[in-house]
């Protein structure tokens, strides 16, 4: 014969006493009858929710420094053996329990929600409840503790593998906090017996609908993470996108932020810049650079390349290693055209353009001095001569003016 649970005095009392804790507050809430006063609680309650945000950490550190003298010893002892902050368990708590009241009087005040018929059943003073209660305390606990413990996990992981950027351990750390926080509230759901399996099944069409409504959005997003992970580029770094070059300034889930030599700021869908050639100037650390220029056929076109080299190694902006060099190119119109090439490390456009103009100026300057001519086109200009006035000339015939005799 199977005994049927008998209710303790003690579980009694606790479910009464949060019956009778949120029957009063529904009976005050319920006294806003009107509109007015309705919007007048709502602004009351976003602006508790406000200050918690500001007043909750202040308090806890107000008396962390109070109990620092009496209970120091006693609080260094358990932070020690805590797998996360006493004060940060305390203070997501706070906040949570902030939120969860502003939520649920913000319900009650607009009739959406009646708080003694819908928690009535679940703190009939049965153990079952209490333990429930019990249980989800800890869990809500155990859920800030794990995504604390995961930030500093996936902190000292980024530090210890090269290459780990910022904006990974952040997308990291968010996908590792949704997992545990996901994880965390079905098991609650599960603990007060709540059935999702209907949620689900709504979440699956709701799924479906948005996938739809938004591919691009998705696109992106999924590009995103593709980018995040296989890292083309990081910020800073010089990039030729397409058509867009600039440095780039941020990279998020959804688009990648350039700065051109404009001033002007690029956003692209990150789907587009996975469908698009990339071009990193900045991964190697070093960036090859060419000018064009033309000496006289006249010109002893080896010594003039000799002369180049010596120019473009004295400049500072140019690297010693690879070595300037100098090629014949072309027989132009009206020179032998030859390609200067010289390296730039840390490559930036200002430091691309400043290495540009050193050499010009450097190379122009030492033929000035070896009397080695640029040329330039030239263009013979002579009077076009009439068919009709060079056959007269050709046969001797005086050609007169019309009307004389």
């Amino acid at each position: 014969m199977q005994g049927t649970a008998t209710p303790t005095p003690a579980a009694n009392d606790t479910g009464e006493g949060l019956l009778e804790l949120f029957t009063v507050l529904q009976r005050s809430l319920d006294q806003l009858v009107a509109t007015q006063g309705r919007l007048v609680a709502t602004l009351i309650l976003l602006v508790v929710l406000l200050l918690s945000v500001v007043i909750v950490p202040a308090a806890l550190s107000r008396l962390r420094s109070v109990t620092s003298d009496r209970a120091g010893d006693w609080l260094q002892v358990m932070a020690d053996y805590t797998p996360t902050t006493i004060r940060g368990v305390f203070l997501r708590i706070a906040q949570f329990s902030m939120v969860v009241l502003v939520v649920v009087s913000f319900l009650i005040v607009w009739g959406v929600l009646d708080i003694v018929q819908t928690v009535g059943p679940y703190l009939d003073g049965s153990d079952q409840s209490v333990l429930a209660t019990i249980q989800t305390i800890v869990l809500v606990m155990l859920a800030f503790v794990l995504s604390d413990q995961m930030q500093r996990w996936i902190g000292r992981f980024s530090q210890a593998v090269t290459g780990f950027t910022e904006h990974q351990e952040e997308i990291l750390l968010r996908l590792g906090q949704v997992t545990v926080f996901v994880t965390i509230g079905a098991t609650i759901f599960a603990v007060w017996g709540i059935d999702l399996s209907g949620l689900l099944v709504g979440a699956g069409f709701l799924g479906i609908v948005v996938g739809l409504a938004a591919r691009q959005t998705l696109g992106s997003l999924i590009a995103g993470f593709v980018l995040m992970f296989s890292r083309p580029f990081t910020i800073g770094d010089w990039v030729l996108i397409g058509e867009q070059e600039g440095i780039v300034t941020d990279i998020t889930v959804f688009n990648t932020r350039l700065e051109n030599f404009d001033g002007e700021f690029v956003i692209i869908p990150n789907d587009r810049v996975s469908d698009r050639a990339v071009t990193n100037r900045s991964r190697k650390g070093l960036l090859r650079l060419t000018v064009d220029i033309g000496v006289d056929y006249d010109t002893d076109v080896d010594r003039a390349m000799d002369l180049a080299r010596e120019a473009m190694t004295d400049i500072e902006h140019v690297v010693d290693s690879p070595t300037p060099d100098v090629v014949p190119k072309d027989f132009g119109d009206s020179a032998v055209v030859m390609e200067l090439r010289f390296w730039i490390d840390h490559p930036t456009p200002p430091r691309k353009w400043r290495a540009i103009s050193a050499v010009v100026r450097g190379v122009k300057a030492t033929f000035d001095e070896e009397d080695i001519a640029i040329p330039f086109p030239q263009r013979t200009l002579s009077n076009r001569v009439d068919a009709a006035d060079e056959k007269s000339l050709e046969g001797g015939v005086e050609m007169r003016p019309d009307g004389d005799g």
